[in-house]
């Protein structure tokens, strides 16, 4: 299967642009399963786009498929909870597809540093500031351009301020 450049191309081509372009060659290639997902994240972004009423900006349209991820990853629970593994791949592959179109996601390193970093200037946090230490934390990751898994940051964060 070929796949595209990883992200955004310099702005030149909104993310629905991009996406459109991407549903054309699936058709061509005649893959259903990669053209049914791109349908279906190129209509969340237009839906989004729709309620604000303005074209959305890279923050915004990395928003939506974020949403989207997390919630293929909780499909992908109740799939494997319920036994239906072919159903839990599906959603997996789709996950793989949406996240090409996002900045590439922190490792645990960058995660734990970044972290750190935040407890860091912060002073010596308590167990009762986690909440902050969270939202300074994903605030960081976000002005860097970074992507994390929130789940992830709150193990990181829970993790260091116990330890």
């Amino acid at each position: 299967m070929k796949f595209w450049r990883r992200g955004y191309n310099g702005g030149t081509m909104s993310l629905i642009e991009q996406i459109q372009k991407h549903i054309t060659e699936a058709m061509k290639a005649r893959d259903e399963q990669r053209l049914s997902c791109l349908r279906m994240v190129k209509t969340a972004l237009q839906n989004r786009q729709i309620e604000k009423m303005a074209p959305l900006d890279e923050k915004e349209s990395q928003q939506v498929l974020s949403t989207l991820i997390k919630q293929r990853k909780e499909s992908i629970e109740q799939f494997t909870k319920g036994g239906r593994q072919e159903m839990a791949d599906k959603e997996a592959a789709e996950i793989k597809l949406i996240e090409a179109y996002l900045p590439k996601a922190a490792g645990e390193e960058e995660i734990v540093a970044g972290v750190k970093a935040v407890i860091a200037e912060m002073g010596s946090p308590t167990m009762k500031e986690m909440g902050t230490v969270m939202k300074n934390a994903m605030a960081r990751f976000s002005a860097a351009g970074m992507r994390v898994d929130g789940k992830v940051v709150s193990e990181v964060v829970k993790k260091e301020l116990s330890g």
